[in-house]
């Protein structure tokens, strides 16, 4: 079976490194006043990107929202995953994963355009509660919140799963009361699935650009400058692109000593 597995995989790898290859030498690019690349080997776009104020803002505005997607998502995550795991009856649990797989078959763009109907000022949620946060920052990171939210309680779920039992009912019988337990036993059992479950969150929310086109108003991120600039100036572009590269690298870098990538 592994030996079917491994050409395909072999092919797709090779595929994506020189995609990935293509798009790092035309970073180093530029395009002439036609808007034609010209193969001019220089760093001028990267120069751009550090100079230029709004750039820079965007990169960090990026990694904020990125961020705040994965923390949000791993407040609500921990709780649901181990009431899965840990006390729902198990035809509940599996109730719970359905459902919570459920969404995952909805078109992406419905969804996101879904919450453009619901946070709209005077829309769903402006009529319910008499509040929206409107299109903005706030959107962005709600909406994408609510995609990501599957793709992080599913890891911490199988990580609360190869939690034994005997170790919750260990701490209880020496006195640990339930949230002492929570903390000092199962947390950090279930940390190297939490880091699994945070590059799905923190790469997705990274490269986004059209849940963000759609709930972000005049928000700018590295996804939409990327989608914006590609037409137009492609080994701009290219350089925007190699840019979320390299955050997602060093991202992966500082979480591998967690075990999260055994447990991806």
């Amino acid at each position: 079976m592994a030996g079917l597995v491994t050409p395909p995989l072999l092919w797709l790898g090779l595929i994506y490194l020189v995609a990935l290859f293509a798009l790092f030498i035309t970073a180093f690019w530029t395009t002439d006043f036609a808007g034609n690349v010209t193969r001019n080997w220089n760093l001028d776009n990267f120069t751009k990107l550090y100079q230029d104020q709004v750039y820079r803002q965007v990169i960090v505005r990026t990694i904020v929202v990125a961020a705040s997607v994965t923390v949000i998502d791993a407040m609500l995550a921990l709780p649901i995953a181990f009431y899965m795991a840990k006390i729902a009856r198990p035809t509940v649990a599996k109730f719970l994963v359905v459902a919570l797989l459920m969404p995952l078959w909805a078109s992406y763009l419905v969804k996101a355009f879904a919450w453009r109907t619901m946070l709209v000022p005077g829309g769903v949620l402006d009529w319910a509660t008499g509040w929206t946060p409107g299109f903005g920052v706030n959107a962005i990171v709600i909406t994408l919140a609510y995609l990501w939210l599957p793709f992080m309680v599913l890891p911490i779920y199988a990580g609360f799963l190869k939690l034994p039992d005997s170790l919750l009912e260990a701490s209880s019988d020496l006195g640990a009361k339930p949230g002492r337990t929570l903390r000092s036993v199962a947390f950090p059992m279930v940390v190297p699935s939490l880091a699994a479950g945070s590059i799905f969150t923190f790469s997705l929310s990274l490269g986004d650009y059209i849940a963000v086109t759609y709930v972000g108003g005049k928000t700018q991120m590295l996804g939409t400058l990327v989608f914006a600039r590609q037409t137009t100036d492609v080994p701009f572009a290219a350089a925007l692109a190699i840019v979320s590269v390299t955050i997602m690298v060093v991202y992966l870098f500082l979480v591998r000593r967690t075990g999260a990538l055994e447990n991806l």
